[in-house]
Order: structure tokens, then sequence, then C-alpha cells
């Protein structure tokens, strides 16, 4: 019979404690209790542990790649995003290893798998749409792995990352409607659950309130793709002819409802103010011009590589996460009336 070797996974369930907070007490962490450790090394002894000589090897092996995983590369917010990235990470010596998920939760975890195979240096993530499960990533963390999230996070995990404040910049976007008499504001959100669409739908909400504007659920779609908006056309349309204000969470779907809006004869900004969120080049040529909060991917992508390659040059656990979260603007255009 084969005999098992014991790991900090073994030692973990023995204790009921994380595999991760084996792993510090074994490297005599500060921010673990004196009792953890006593605990720790205890049990070590008592199952005869020993650190896995080829893992250690593997793991200290650098390979000066950053594997990076985003929901879709054609997207121009991430698109930017990774320019930003790939550059810093040019800069310090590094290569970039680029996957995309295609908002699929089980591709996301084979492109992960895949790039723990291929003993990348750290991984940068923004979640697909469809990402639910935090398991496969907290154990990817608590086995060594430096990971930085982006963009999109999951709540809950124990790592850095870069976000842009959404709950202000649609707060900002809808405020700066009802700044202008807009008082019939409809919004085109996301899935529920992901964070990202969460906070945009809230920062709508929290404008609404403080201009004294009651909720109007009819008012809120789920429509976060252009595709979603044609399928659910017939809801926009049973809307459409009675707002005078429209906030979407991507400009993509502002476009696409700038379109329908302009089929019904309804005049914008005159009759309906129109606001995206991204600033896409799109947002330029569309006739009229699209206001739209900008995001600026590039520097979430610079920000979000240095903040990894901190933490890889560093060799330190992360104990206290790094939030980053950059201040969004928005870029006003003929979508929106500005005051004479």
């Amino acid at each position: 019979m084969k005999l098992h070797q014991m790991t900090i996974k073994d030692i973990a369930r023995i204790l009921g404690i994380s595999a991760s907070t084996v792993s510090r007490a074994l490297k005599d962490h500060p921010d673990i209790s004196t009792e953890t450790k006593e605990a720790v090394r205890k049990v070590a002894a008592s199952v005869n542990y020993r650190p896995n000589a080829l893992a250690l090897s593997l793991r200290k092996a650098k390979t000066n790649i950053i594997g990076v995983v985003v929901p879709e590369m054609s997207h121009y917010f991430f698109a930017s995003v990774m320019a930003g990235l790939s550059e810093t990470a040019a800069a310090s010596g590094y290569a970039s290893m680029m996957c995309q998920s295609c908002e699929d939760a089980d591709i996301e975890r084979m492109e992960l798998q895949s790039l723990m195979d291929s003993r990348v240096d750290g991984i940068l993530l923004s979640v697909s749409k469809t990402t639910n499960n935090d398991a496969f990533l907290k154990d990817l963390i608590d086995n060594g792995m430096p990971v930085v999230m982006f963009d999109r996070i999951m709540p809950g995990v124990s790592a850095s990352s870069v976000t842009t404040d959404d709950h202000s910049g649609a707060y900002n976007a809808v405020s700066l409607m009802t700044g202008h008499g807009r008082k019939r504001i409809a919004i085109l959100c996301g899935d529920k659950g992901l964070q990202v669409s969460d906070l945009r739908l809230e920062g709508y909400l929290a404008a609404l309130a403080e201009a004294g504007i009651e909720r109007d659920d009819a008012l809120i779609i789920d429509a976060d793709t252009p595709q979603k908006l044609k399928e659910r056309r017939a809801d926009f349309e049973s809307i459409a002819g009675s707002i005078d204000g429209l906030f979407a969470i991507n400009d993509s779907t502002a476009i696409e409802a700038m379109k329908m809006l302009k089929a019904m004869d309804r005049k914008i900004p005159d009759d309906v103010e129109v606001v995206g969120f991204g600033n896409d080049p799109s947002a330029e040529i569309i006739e009229p011009s699209l206001t739209s909060v900008e995001q600026n991917g590039y520097e979430i992508g610079r920000q979000a590589m240095k903040t990894l390659i901190d933490q890889i040059e560093s060799g330190l656990v992360v104990s206290r996460p790094l939030a980053k979260v950059l201040t969004p603007r928005i870029k006003e255009r003929e979508s929106t009336l500005r005051p004479s």
C-alpha cells in the first residue's frame, strides 16, 4: 500500500482551521496566535509532517510570467486593462499570459488550472458573470499562489483588488440627470450577485432617493448587453414612451437603447437624456454622442499589475489584502443637456 504523505491540508482538517492558517503558523507569521502555532506544530510533529521538497522547489523557481484571466478580450474596457497591465509587467521584466473565460465559470476554472500548471508567478483575475463558487480560488490562494482581482471581484476571497468606485460612478451619472430636472429615469442593469452590477444599481437608487424620486421597479430592466436588450425589447418599449432619462451600466447597451428610442421618435436629449458607463470609443461616434462614466481601464490594469508584482517580489503571504478603488469621472457629451 502506498503511504500517504501528510500535507498542510491534512493538518488543517485535523484542527478545523484553514490551510493558509496552518501555512502561516509553520512560518511563524506574526498574525497567528501563539496558541494556534503551538497546536499546529504539535499536530505536525505527531503526523511526521515534512514539507514537500519538490513542491517547494517548483514554487521558488520563478518563471517571470504573470497569468491573466479576463471575461472577454474583445471588450474595449478589458482591452484597455490589458494594455495597462502588459506595459507595467514588461517594465518590471515580466511577461503576461492572457486567457479569457468567455463569461463561463467552468472555462475560468480550467484557465486558472492551466496557469497553475504552467507555474506562473502570480495571477490577475476578473471573474466571469457566472462565477458563484469561490472554493477553487480560495484553494489556489491557500496553496501559495499570489492573486490580485480587478474590476469584478468575489467578496469574501482574501486577495488584493483594484476596482472602480461603481457606486459613485452610477450615483453621479443619475444625479447629473436629476439635476437637469429628470424624474422618470430607467436603468438597464446586469446580473444580480455580480458586485459590479449590484453597486451600479445601488448608486442609481441612491441618486433617485436623494432627489426625492421613489423607486419604480418597472423602470429597472435586466439588460446589460445589446443582445439582452433586444430580447427584452417589449419591456423596454413599454416604458420608453414615458421616461425622460436612461442610465445603462455599459456603453454598448446604452447605444442599443438609443437606437430603439430613435425608432420610437423620442429625441435625445430633449425627450430622454442617456448616460452610459465605460467611455468606450463608440460613445464619441454615435449620434448624438454619448455621455458616459469613464473607468480608465489602463490605470486599473497598471495598478493591478503593480500590486501583484509587489506581492510576488516581497515573498510575503497577504494577511491584510489591499483594496484599491479608483474614482471614475463623467465625460459629458450630447446625450445629456448642458446648462445654458
